[in-house]
C-alpha cells in the first residue's frame, strides 16, 4: 500500500529512519533464527522450515546434521527413514523427497557445494526464491531481499510494497530500500511481525514505527488489495445470509412439527368424546 503522495526523497528518508529504529532494536547485523554450519546445513534448514516454526526445525536438525554428516549421506539414505527424522516439521513426504534430490543435484551438478547465484539455487529441488535469497545473503553476503508472510504483510503495512505476492514484494522492496538494507531488512521485519506487528491484532499503540506508518491504528487488513478485501468481505455476507435463511426454515419446521402434533392430540380428544 503505497503512500502515493510521498517523494522519491521523503521515502528514502523515511527508510532510513524505520531502519535506524529496527537497527537500535534488534542490532546492525541480520539475527540467525534457523542454526546451521555451512550453506547447505542452512538450505536443509530453510526447507524443512515451510509450514513449522523455526525453534522445531532447530531442534530437529540438532540430531539430523549429526545422523547425516555431509550431502553424500542424504544421498544414500533411505527415503522412508529420511521421513521419519523429520516426520515432526510437517509435510515430510515432499521435504524428505527434495532434500535428498537436492543433495544428489548439488554433488553430481555442483561438486558438494552450494550455487552463488539465485537463477541456480531455484533450479534445486525445494528451493524457491526465498531460500535461495536466505542462502545469498546470510552465507554469501551477496544484497538480496528474503520475502516470507511476514516481510510481505509489514512492508505493504509501512507502505513500502503494494501487492500480495511474495516475487513482487521483493522487486519493489529492491527499488525502495537502501541496498546495504536489504540482507537484515528481513530478520528485522520477522522479529517485529512475531511482536508487534502481528497479523490479526497488531500493537500499534506499542510500536515504536507507529509515527512512520501509514496503517498505524487502522483496520489489519487494510494492507490487502482493494479487490482481495472486498472478496472476503461478501464470501462473509454469504455466509451470513446462509445462516440467516436457515435459521427461519428451521424454525418453520419446528412450527410445523408442534402444529402437528397438536392437531394429532385434537383428533384424539375428539374420538374419545364421540365414542363416550
Amino acid at each position: 500500500m503505497f503512500i502515493r503522495s510521498e517523494s522519491k526523497k521523503k521515502r528514502e528518508m523515511r527508510v532510513r529512519e524505520i531502519m535506524k529504529r529496527l537497527d537500535a532494536h534488534y542490532g546492525d547485523r541480520p539475527m540467525i533464527f534457523l542454526e546451521a554450519e555451512n550453506a547447505w546445513q542452512l538450505l536443509f534448514a530453510t526447507i524443512l522450515s515451510a509450514q513449522c516454526t523455526d525453534a522445531r526445525v532447530n531442534m530437529v536438525t540438532e540430531k539430523l546434521f549429526v545422523k547425516y554428516k555431509d550431502l553424500q549421506a542424504f544421498v544414500d539414505c533411505d527415503l522412508k527413514e529420511l521421513e521419519e527424522d523429520i516426520h515432526s516439521t510437517g509435510f515430510y513426504h515432499n521435504k524428505a523427497k527434495n532434500m535428498k534430490a537436492c543433495a544428489k543435484a548439488l554433488v553430481e551438478e555442483y561438486g558438494g557445494e552450494v550455487p552463488q547465484n539465485i537463477e541456480a539455487l531455484t533450479g534445486l529441488p525445494g528451493v524457491g526464491r526465498k531460500t535461495g535469497n536466505l542462502i545469498l545473503g546470510n552465507i554469501y553476503h551477496i544484497p538480496s531481499i528474503v520475502v516470507d508472510t511476514h516481510v510481505k504483510r509489514i512492508s505493504n503495512r509501512l507502505g513500502l510494497a503494494d501487492s500480495p505476492d511474495p516475487t513482487k514484494v521483493e522487486f519493489q522492496l529492491m527499488e525502495h530500500l537502501p541496498e546495504e538494507f536489504w540482507i537484515r531488512w528481513n530478520t528485522h521485519i520477522i522479529a517485529l511481525g512475531r511482536t508487534l506487528c502481528t497479523s490479526q491484532n497488531p500493537k500499534c499503540d506499542e510500536c515504536y514505527l507507529q509515527d512512520l506508518c501509514p496503517s498505524s491504528k487502522k483496520d489489519p487488513e487494510t494492507w490487502r488489495p482493494v479487490g482481495e478485501r472486498k472478496t472476503v468481505g461478501k464470501k462473509k455476507t454469504a455466509a451470513k445470509k446462509t445462516v440467516e435463511k436457515k435459521k427461519p426454515a428451521a424454525k418453520n419446521a419446528g412450527l410445523k412439527k408442534v402444529e402437528a402434533n397438536v392437531a394429532v392430540g385434537s383428533r384424539k380428544t375428539l374420538a374419545k368424546k364421540v365414542s363416550e
